[in-house]
């Protein structure tokens, strides 16, 4: 069990990293490597994530019930996954299938949590 929150959590923190990356290239002009703000906000979403105390059962920040960013970083870490969340199909579309499959099944969840 302890493995499999530990391939969850690097999970997480390589694909927020890719999306910040794309971010980044795209909106930043960035080569190769990233520019400070970015820098700065994917070592923050990182740490985040090393340090979420609901990863075993969790899907994604945006449908957990604590949000821990620090405002300004929560709206950094909006405008990254708005603008790269999209174009994740295209560099990688098995993480973005992957992505939208989880979204629905835990939309169904809620619903159903909600009903009861």
């Amino acid at each position: 069990m302890k493995r499999d929150i530990r391939t969850k959590r690097e999970r997480e923190k390589a694909m927020v990293s890719e999306m910040i990356a794309l971010y980044c290239r795209k909106q930043h002009g960035g080569k190769g490597s990233l520019c400070p703000e970015c820098a700065a906000l994917e070592a923050y979403a990182r740490q985040r994530s090393d340090k979420c105390p609901f990863m075993e059962t969790k899907t994604f920040c945006s449908n957990c019930k604590v949000h821990c960013y620090k405002p300004e970083m929560r709206e950094k870490i909006r405008a990254v996954m708005g603008f790269s969340g999209p174009r994740m199909i295209f560099s990688h579309p098995i993480a973005a299938m992957r992505h939208v499959t989880e979204t629905k099944k835990e939309k169904r969840r809620l619903e159903k949590s909600y009903e009861a």
